[in-house]
């Protein structure tokens, strides 16, 4: 059963602040609820006060400029990004991504906002966001700060968000030209979360080798993981399918992964060499096709 608690459901981001800045540790934001209700079942989190932002609906929108990129606020429900037709043109890889997390239910009420303050390694829109270089917004009552998405998460279910602030915005870069992106994850039924899952971003430079990577990493750690020296394997280099084969093996060696009932921390390595060349197999395509 869940503890009493005492509850607010503020119309704007100022009057939501100030409540933040009011109770601070004492309070939790709620957004869709799909993961906050759960721990608060399991009494894993007790909040005195509990602030609904479900009802702020400036926090909710999708926005797109070539010059500025991609604008999400943090309120949008995961099913808007999955259809969302400038999505679906511009960054294709979101629009895929949310097709596959969760049931529709779930994606018709959970906010891509409350996903990634979950702080959950094995959620899915974290590795994909850091593979295209995005940043959050945070504010506060004090003003706001930009973080990159790769540094949101500090540990397991722990961000980088500070009592008296919230998420507002997620920004999504535009891709340089000849990019391309791509996500899969292992899991046991569609909509699970991800037992491993990757996401790469390739970039090629005008003779066709590989001018920028990016791997990103779901349950692969305590937090979405960059696997920084695969990439760097793959800059520089023209990418060919021995290539990826190392990369896919100098990333399994970056990870640490749990163990559960899903499977093996040797297992799960393994499974980081297979998705990360198939991933990054996926990608190199787009990349030559952009």
């Amino acid at each position: 059963m869940i503890a009493a608690f005492e509850y607010f459901a503020p119309k704007t981001v100022r009057e939501a602040l100030s409540l933040l800045a009011k109770y601070k540790e004492e309070a939790k934001i709620i957004a869709g609820g799909q993961s906050m209700l759960v721990v608060m079942k399991q009494r894993l989190l007790t909040p005195e006060y509990l602030i609904d932002l479900k009802g702020i609906t400036d926090l909710d929108y999708i926005k797109y400029d070539e010059g500025k990129g991609l604008r999400i606020g943090a309120l949008t429900i995961h099913r808007a990004i999955e259809k969302s037709p400038v999505i679906q043109k511009h960054f294709g890889v979101l629009s895929e991504m949310e097709g596959n997390l969760a049931t529709i239910q779930t994606r018709n009420w959970g906010t891509i906002g409350g996903n990634i303050c979950h702080g959950d390694p094995a959620g899915d829109p974290a590795p994909v966001l850091i593979a295209l270089k995005a940043k959050l917004k945070l504010a506060s009552s004090a003003g706001e700060r930009i973080v990159e998405a790769e540094e949101f998460s500090k540990d397991y279910l722990e961000v980088a968000l500070e009592p008296n602030e919230m998420l507002t915005e997620i920004q999504v870069p535009t891709p340089p030209a000849h990019t391309g992106t791509a996500y899969e994850k292992l899991m046991v039924m569609k909509g699970d979360m991800s037992i491993i899952g990757a996401a790469v971003s390739i970039t090629l430079d005008s003779k066709g080798g590989c001018g920028d990577a990016r791997i990103a990493l779901s349950n692969a750690a305590s937090v979405p993981l960059r696997a920084k020296k695969a990439e760097k394997l793959l800059i520089g280099k023209t990418i060919n399918n021995g290539l990826l084969t190392k990369a896919g093996e100098v990333a399994s060696t970056e990870a640490t992964p749990p163990a559960d009932v899903h499977g093996s921390i040797e297992y799960r390595r393994e499974m980081v060499k297979v998705f990360v060349k198939r991933v990054a197999q996926l990608a190199l395509e787009r990349a030559k096709a952009a």
